[in-house]
């Protein structure tokens, strides 16, 4: 178990350095705009912050799930299909399961953490609420 810990952990600082690495930066930039831009959404119409509202609505979770998904859906097919290239081009063979850490930590993570946060600056500074 500690060799498949170390394995993974030099296949992803591998990853720093060589062809595509510009998208360590790109992708979560582009995961960052969208959950600026759905948190505003979110604090307009006075949606409890994402994050939370998985946990606390759980009626509505599937919804927000859904919503979600669909937003940063691209930027993790983007992430995951660029981190099989780098494979491709670097590695000896492919490696599916890293390519989808690397996703989910490039693209989905980016976006729980910060669309949330947005949704209650954007509240706290008086961003005005639509009428629904």
């Amino acid at each position: 178990m500690e060799d498949l810990l170390n394995r993974l952990g030099e296949l992803l600082l591998g990853r720093v350095d060589g062809p595509l690495h510009f998208r360590l930066l790109l992708q979560p930039v582009m995961a960052t705009l969208l959950a600026v831009k759905a948190g505003i959404a979110d604090a307009k119409v006075g949606r409890t912050p994402y994050f939370w509202s998985l946990f606390s609505e759980p009626d509505q979770r599937r919804k927000h799930l859904r919503e979600g998904w669909k937003s940063v859906s691209k930027v993790f097919l983007l992430a995951f299909a660029l981190d099989l290239a780098y494979q491709f081009l670097e590695l000896p063979r492919l490696y599916p399961l890293h390519a989808l850490i690397v996703a989910i930590a490039l693209a989905i993570v980016p976006y729980l953490l910060l669309r949330g946060l947005v949704t209650r600056i954007s509240t706290a500074a008086g961003v005005k609420r639509k009428h629904e």
